[in-house]
């Protein structure tokens, strides 16, 4: 499965992976629980494919961020949780990508990508390559 059908829903905790549209908005399934929840037109949704971190130079697409974090942990999940300290969260954000723009990249967002990326580990998505050649991960 790519992050194209991989989604952050504003006030909902972890991410959901598309289901099916609906004439109002879309079903979409918990990657933690499986529960499925309808989500209307008006909620403030993200698509993973679509993100970026800004780093001093460019944009850096969140595909990207987490092949380096997947590089950086032999494929395994974060050695630092989400929930630690701000101080080791820029600490490790900075050892996976050294030019993040520190005044732009809060430690909030660094949290989001550390659990998102240990959600996809846990839910064997490890694809991180892209879609680019047309090649998907069928499911």
């Amino acid at each position: 499965m790519s992050l194209d059908k991989i989604l952050s829903i504003g006030g909902k905790p972890g991410l959901y992976k598309l289901v099916t549209q609906t004439r109002t908005g879309f079903v979409a399934e918990s990657l933690i629980d499986q529960k499925r929840i309808t989500v209307g037109m008006r909620s403030n949704v993200s698509i993973l494919s679509e993100i970026a971190i800004y780093t001093l130079d460019e944009e850096l697409p969140l595909r990207d961020v987490f092949l380096k974090i997947q590089v950086k942990e032999k494929g395994g999940k974060t050695a630092v949780a989400h929930k630690a300290e701000k101080i080791k969260l820029e600490e490790y954000f900075f050892e996976i990508l050294p030019n993040y723009d520190e005044d732009r990249v809060y430690a909030s967002d660094i949290k989001k990508v550390i659990q998102w990326y240990n959600i996809l580990h846990e839910n064997n998505i490890t694809d991180f390559s892209g879609d680019k050649d047309g090649a998907s991960e069928e499911e």
